[in-house]
Formats: structure tokens, sequence, C-alpha cells
């Protein structure tokens, strides 16, 4: 009896720093995603038009995604997103996604890149929050202009319900996005939050974001804040 007590005891600990040590990597992730949003968001000449940020609806970091050894042309990765509150001003708390294969253009140098994409509209949106997302299938996807002052006014660019960009080795650019498949990570979502919630819950339920998304709130509504 006393063995199997010790056993279901170290198992229980050993369960729970596990736990703790995929919670760990999900807030070093989101810390990650919030440093390369701040850097893009506040690059002098090469970051994203502001016109497009604040019309955005909601705004993916995918830091550190990954070319895919076992097929060609394929990405894998994890990030977050926030879309603009419908009440109120502001932006929501993030909420977890997995990036799984798909082309992502033209590679600008290394295995991995940091990628952004920006949605456009609410019907955009309303795909993103399903539980599974095809970009540049359903999400029209385009590469995005880069310039602070980079002229953003084209059909083009007022169209799309997703604008993409990508960074690797210092290099930032607009990229093009097909075939890609955006999942909502549940898993993340209930460690970051401390209880079950899909995307679509975070995002309309305006679920308060947690402590750990401070500096990524922080972010978007410091440089992005005007409602498109």
């Amino acid at each position: 009896m006393r063995k199997k007590f010790a056993r279901a005891a170290l198992l229980s600990v050993l369960w729970a720093g596990f736990l703790h040590a995929g919670k760990t990597r999900d807030i070093e992730r989101l810390s990650r995603s919030a440093s390369v949003l701040q850097e893009i968001l506040t690059a002098p000449d090469r970051g994203i038009p502001q016109d497009l940020i604040d019309k955005a609806q909601c705004v993916v970091v995918v830091p550190g995604l990954k070319k895919a050894a076992f097929f060609f042309g394929g990405k894998y990765g994890r990030g977050y997103f926030s879309c603009r509150k419908v009440t109120g001003a502001g932006w929501t708390g993030p909420a977890a996604v997995r990036v799984e294969g798909g082309s992502f253009g033209i590679q600008i140098g290394g295995s991995e890149t940091d990628t952004v994409l920006l949605i456009m509209n609410r019907r955009g949106m309303d795909r993103l929050l399903s539980s599974k997302f095809t970009v540049g299938g359903e999400g029209e996807a385009t590469a995005g202009p880069v310039g602070r002052t980079a002229d953003a006014q084209t059909d083009a660019f007022m169209t799309a319900k997703i604008l993409a960009y990508s960074r690797s080795r210092g290099i930032f650019g607009g990229v093009s996005v097909s075939g890609a498949t955006l999942r909502q990570d549940l898993d993340v979502n209930e460690a970051l939050y401390g209880k079950d919630l899909t995307n679509r819950q975070i995002v309309e339920r305006q679920i308060p974001a947690p402590a750990e998304a401070r500096e990524w709130t922080t972010i978007l509504n410091k440089y992005s804040s005007r409602k498109g």
C-alpha cells in the first residue's frame, strides 16, 4: 500500500512539474511575441504602415516560425493573437494558436522567421475565431506593404482579409501566405487563463487578460489603439 501511495505521489509531483514547465514555455513565448510586436510596431522606417495597424481588427504574432523538414514548403509554430474589443476601447487578452503547413512565400534567410498577420475586417476576424482557419484559402491573404509612411490606400490592401509580414535575421518585409492552417491552442489557453477557454470565448466575452499578458496588451494599446 505504501509503495502504491509513494508511486502515486511521485507521479503527481512529476505531472505538476511537467505542467509548470509547459506554462513557463507558454509565458516565455508570449513575452517573445510581445517583443516581436513592439520591435515591428516601433521600427522607424521598415515597419508596418500606421494606418494599417489602426484599421486592423486582429493582430497575430508567431515568433520563431520553423521550417518543417517533413514536407516541402511546410511551416509550424505557435503564437498568439488579440482582437479589438467589440464594446469599449482597447484589445482583448491573447488567444493561443498553432500554425501548421502552408507556404510563406520566398524565404528571406534562416530556418526560423517571426511572422505577423493583420486581420483587416470582421469577416476575416470571424474566420480566425473558428477552431480551424486556412490562411490563403478562406483568408485571401496578401503580402503587406512596409514603411511607416508607405501608401497603403490601394484596393488590394483595403479589400484583403489578411496582410502578412515576416522577419528573419533582422530583415523585415511583406510575405505571401498560402495554405497555412491556424488552429486554436486550447491547452495553452487553459494554462494561461486557468480554465478551459476557446479563442472565440476569449475574444467575444472579452475575458480579462491574465497578469502574464500585461506586456502584450500594453504594447497593443499603446501603438495601435485607434479603432478602424
